[in-house]
């Protein structure tokens, strides 16, 4: 697996990857993350992926020059996350093939990310995320050693407020 600088240009590969999760998720279930619709079905969110891709420092991990993994860090995090009081480097997305499911990928792209954080010097990674459902989310962040700072919910105009949680790892 190799890791690289990625671009606008790799927008098919990070909708296409972020299409088999939403997929997979539903199949499970599990539609408080993302919904049942697909990801590139929504302007919005296609529009979101593109600037994450095009102003932030996304990372793309690959194998036989497939995309299997899109990572994207920032220096802040979305709007509705307070910003840390010391400089931090945000883990904004981080998406895999399903069909690879732990062969390491997410794992390799959090290792970058971790090497990239210690290049900037800074203290710490935070990161948030879906906490509903059976939190296995969370879990799998824990597994990549980040421990959970606290939970919170936006309101996104539904019902039911959609469940988050910070979670930080230490550098």
């Amino acid at each position: 697996m190799h890791v690289r600088t990625g671009s606008v240009s790799d927008l098919p590969a990070a909708m296409s990857l972020l299409d088999d999760a939403v997929a997979w998720l539903a199949s499970q279930g599990r539609t408080g993350q993302w919904g049942e619709a697909p990801f590139s079905s929504v302007e919005a969110r296609v529009e979101q992926i593109r600037t994450m891709l095009s102003e932030r420092t996304a990372r793309i991990a690959e194998t036989d020059g497939q995309v299997v993994g899109v990572c994207v860090l920032a220096d802040e995090p979305l709007p509705y996350v307070d910003p840390a009081p010391i400089p931090e480097l945000y883990l904004q997305l981080l998406v895999t093939d399903r069909a690879r499911s732990g062969s390491g990928i997410g794992r390799t792209l959090v290792d970058d990310a971790v090497e990239i954080a210690r290049q900037r010097g800074v203290a710490q990674m935070r990161l948030d995320c879906y906490a509903g459902d059976d939190q296995a989310l969370i879990r799998t962040y824990e597994g990549f050693g980040f421990a959970l700072e606290r939970r919170f919910t936006v309101d996104t105009g539904q019902p039911e407020p959609w469940p988050g949680a910070i979670l930080r790892l230490q550098i």
